[in-house]
């Protein structure tokens, strides 16, 4: 049975989706002041200098600290239902399908939240790695539980789960420069929806 790897924004969908979901699940007062917030890290982002995770971090911070966890969950639930199926590459579903046809153990591998993800990968019958909102007592901490699953994380978390060994061939799919250390796991990888050496 091989293995196929799939990154979920830009690559599953035809755009990132944090910043919708937490349009759904946040406040419009907590976004209002987000916006004036947050203003320095995105600019700071998108010149460069702060990193993406960085940027992640806070945006997390302020738009979930304090909520309760089931809230965000449903919003998940409703978020993966009604939203994920408006963005997704015809493309990618039918490289999803070919996989589940030949028999392979498809992995969403992703550095989106869980609160959505879970959901979603569930509805497709998807394996899942992703990064993970924490919560304490039901409320939502704001912080990551463990490291974003974005570059050598991802690589790490696919070893960790799976020995590449056992798979004759290793597929993988991705869309960015955080898609890089999963693309090297594979004998077969594509970049942007065009496989590459």
């Amino acid at each position: 049975m091989n293995l196929a790897l799939f990154d979920f924004d830009g690559t599953i969908t035809t755009r990132e989706l944090m910043p919708d979901f937490v349009r759904m699940a946040t406040t419009k007062r907590r976004l209002m002041i987000g916006q004036i917030v947050l203003a320095p890290v995105i600019v700071g982002y998108k010149a460069g200098v702060v990193s993406g995770n960085a940027v992640r971090e806070r945006i997390a911070d302020f738009a979930f600290r304090g909520l309760p966890r089931q809230a965000l969950h449903d919003a998940g639930e409703r978020f993966a239902r009604v939203t994920i199926p408006g963005v997704l590459r015809p493309d990618a579903m039918a490289r999803l399908q070919w996989h589940r046809e030949q028999g392979d153990t498809i992995v969403v591998v992703s550095g989106s939240f869980d609160l959505y993800l879970s959901h979603w990968c569930t509805q497709h019958g998807l394996e899942l790695l992703c990064s993970k909102l924490e919560s304490r007592d039901g409320v939502m901490t704001g912080r990551f539980d463990g490291a974003q699953c974005v570059g050598a994380e991802k690589a790490r978390r696919v070893r960790e789960r799976y020995d590449l060994s056992r798979h004759p061939v290793v597929y993988a799919y991705g869309d960015t420069h955080e898609d890089r250390d999963l693309l090297a796991l594979a004998h077969r990888r594509w970049y942007r929806g065009r496989e590459i050496d």
